[in-house]
């Protein structure tokens, strides 16, 4: 695959009034689109869209700490996926469902050009597949630690952990959930974790529960072939939920992709927000 791509003059076409008078603290609001109400942020000064897209348990929020350097170049397009944040709460997910919900939403707002998007783990798995669902519609793609699908050996554990919740709340499963995916190692800043580990509880236990399963019957090893953008997949050194070796294999997988492997976690945009950017704006900002 040829890494130049075409980086003419970008426009958004048709957009909302509201939207051109959004400056950089962005516009928040609601819409409704595939069925769904969606809560999304868009701002930014620059005029290529980023689309970012958030991890298990997250929600738009999970993004501030990398937010204004992508404010800086980008037209920024934040949400939460159906289920989690203040989007509409659902009982059952399905990938397909979360795949036109970013297709509506992008609709909606009338953004027709090509969008940058950026994952980490369960948004990195929902990022490659939109790559591949819609190649026409991604410049570049970049996925740290993604998640597509819960190998046999695990699978059974996140099934647990989906009734547990259901039957519990939250709170059954944070302990044991972040001791994985967001390690003392780097809790250094104490006010970004306790504000991470306080969104996650607020938890729709049901769409948490969905996801799990969701994940559980998830397999995305047919469609890495499809994904025709220039992609970056990065391998993190200390996430034990999605080792090194796993990540890799898929990378291999993508025509052209580049692999590199990074010192963070599962949630590298919050865990080393600043290595994070070292590692992906380059490569977005390639011409």
């Amino acid at each position: 695959m040829g890494w130049a791509i075409g980086m003419a003059a970008c426009r958004w076409e048709h957009t909302p009034p509201r939207l051109k008078r959004a400056g950089r603290s962005g516009q928040m609001d609601w819409l409704e689109t595939n069925g769904v109400v969606l809560r999304y942020d868009l701002s930014g000064t620059g005029d290529v869209p980023l689309l970012l897209i958030h991890e298990l348990g997250g929600s738009l929020e999970f993004w501030e700490p990398v937010l204004p350097a992508f404010q800086q170049a980008f037209r920024v397009l934040r949400f939460d996926l159906r289920g989690f944040g203040m989007s509409e709460k659902v009982k059952i997910l399905r990938l397909d469902d979360l795949l036109g919900d970013i297709a509506g939403l992008l609709d909606a707002l009338a953004i027709a050009q090509p969008c940058h998007v950026v994952g980490p783990a369960l948004g990195g798995g929902i990022a490659l597949a939109f790559a591949a669902r819609y190649p026409d519609r991604v410049r570049r793609l970049v996925v740290s630690s993604p998640a597509t699908g819960v190998s046999p050996d695990r699978r059974g554990q996140s099934l647990q952990r989906a009734e547990a919740v259901e039957r519990e709340g939250m709170r059954v499963a944070v302990e044991q959930s972040l001791a994985r995916s967001y390690p003392e190692r780097f809790r250094g800043d104490r006010r970004r974790f306790e504000q991470y580990r306080q969104r996650w509880l607020t938890n729709d236990p049901e769409g948490f529960a969905a996801v799990n399963r969701m994940l559980a019957d998830m397999d995305l090893s047919q469609q890495y072939s499809r994904i025709a953008c220039p992609t970056l997949v990065i391998g993190c050194t200390y996430d034990t939920i999605r080792p090194l070796h796993e990540v890799k294999a898929i990378a291999q997988q993508i025509p052209g992709a580049r692999y590199v492997e990074v010192a963070s976690g599962h949630f590298m945009p919050h865990q080393t927000p600043e290595l994070f950017l070292e590692t992906v704006l380059p490569f977005l900002q390639e011409s």
